[in-house]
C-alpha cells in the first residue's frame, strides 16, 4: 500500500502559541525546532513514499522549506489536524491508499509505532482509522496523574475493546486504576500516541461532520469518528527502551531535552 505522512503544524495554538517553531536541544548539543524533528522521525519511517508539513503560517511553511521539506500551504479555517490532512491530501491530488497524520508535537515517536500502525490498518480491512497506544508503566501514569493534579493536560488515554476497537480517549486517566505501582511496573492505563493512520474514505467524510458534543468537550479530533460510529483500530505499540513523550505545554521542552539526552538523540 501507498502511504503518505503529512505533518499539520499551525502557529496559533490556545495552549502553546507558535509551538512547531520552539527549539530542542538534542544530546550533542544541536538546536532544531519541533517541526523538524518531527519531520526527520517521518523521513525514518520504512514504506512511506511522501512526507509533506501542511501549514497555514508563512513562518512555518519557511522554516519547513529551509531544512528542505515539502510544504502544502492549507486554509486558517482547518479546526484540526485531522482536517488539514484531508486538506492536504485534496490539495495533492490523492492515490495513496492510506494518510497517515504525524502530528508535530510528537518528535519522540519511534519509526516503529507508525510502520506497526500502518500494518495493523493493512491487516484490518474493516478498520477505518488506525492509533497507537503504549501500556503506561507506573512512572508514566504517575506522571501523568501529576499533570492532572497541576491542572495541565500531559497526554490522552485510551481504552479499547478486546477486539482492540477504541472505545474512548481522554485527557483524564483513565480507566480507573486502584493501587499504587512501581516505576517500571506494567499498568492497565493506555498512553494514546497522537499518531492516525485513515483510508482515504474516512478522511474525506470527516471534515463535512460537525464536533460532537464530546470532541467538543475533551478538545480531541478523534473522538468525532467514534460519535459517528466509525471503526477506529488501537494499534499497541511497544516502547523497546524508548521513552516517549509529546510536547504540549512549555514545561514539556526540558522534559523531552532530558529524554533525548538520556536517549542520545542529537
Amino acid at each position: 500500500m501507498s502511504v503518505l505522512i503529512v505533518i499539520p503544524a499551525r502557529y496559533a495554538s490556545s495552549r502553546y502559541p507558535g509551538k512547531p517553531l520552539v527549539e530542542l536541544r538534542g544530546a550533542t548539543g544541536e538546536s532544531r525546532s519541533l517541526v523538524e524533528r518531527t519531520w526527520r522521525a517521518a523521513l525514518s519511517v520504512e514504506g512511506a513514499d511522501r512526507v509533506v508539513v501542511a501549514t497555514d503560517d508563512s513562518r512555518i511553511e519557511a522554516a519547513a522549506r529551509g531544512f528542505g521539506a515539502e510544504v502544502v500551504m492549507t486554509s486558517e479555517t482547518c479546526r484540526n489536524g485531522t482536517e488539514r490532512c484531508a486538506e492536504a491530501f485534496d490539495a495533492l491530488g490523492g492515490g495513496q491508499d492510506i494518510v497517515v497524520n504525524l502530528q508535530g508535537d510528537a518528535p519522540l515517536t519511534p519509526p516503529w509505532f507508525i510502520e506497526d500502525l500502518i500494518a495493523g490498518l493493512s491487516a484490518h480491512p474493516v478498520a477505518e482509522v488506525a492509533t497507537p497506544v503504549l501500556r503506561c508503566d507506573g512512572r508514566t501514569r504517575a506522571a501523568l496523574l501529576a499533570d492532572r493534579a497541576a491542572g495541565r493536560v500531559g497526554g490522552t488515554t485510551a481504552v479499547f475493546g478486546i477486539d482492540l476497537n477504541a472505545l474512548y480517549f481522554s485527557k483524564e486517566v483513565i480507566p480507573f486504576a486502584p493501587g499504587d505501582y512501581g516505576p517500571d511496573d506494567p499498568t492497565p492505563v493506555f498512553h494514546h500516541v497522537g499518531v492516525y493512520a485513515y483510508r482515504p474514505s474516512a478522511l474525506a467524510a470527516y471534515p463535512r461532520w460537525e464536533p460532537g458534543p464530546l470532541e467538543t468537550l475533551e478538545g480531541l479530533e478523534q473522538l468525532r469518528f467514534l460519535e459517528r460510529g466509525v471503526h477506529m483500530l488501537c494499534v499497541e505499540v511497544e516502547a523497546r527502551g524508548r521513552a516517549f513523550w509529546e510536547l504540549n505545554n512549555p514545561e514539556d521542552v526540558p522534559r523531552i531535552e532530558a529524554m533525548m539526552a538520556e536517549m542520545g538523540s542529537p
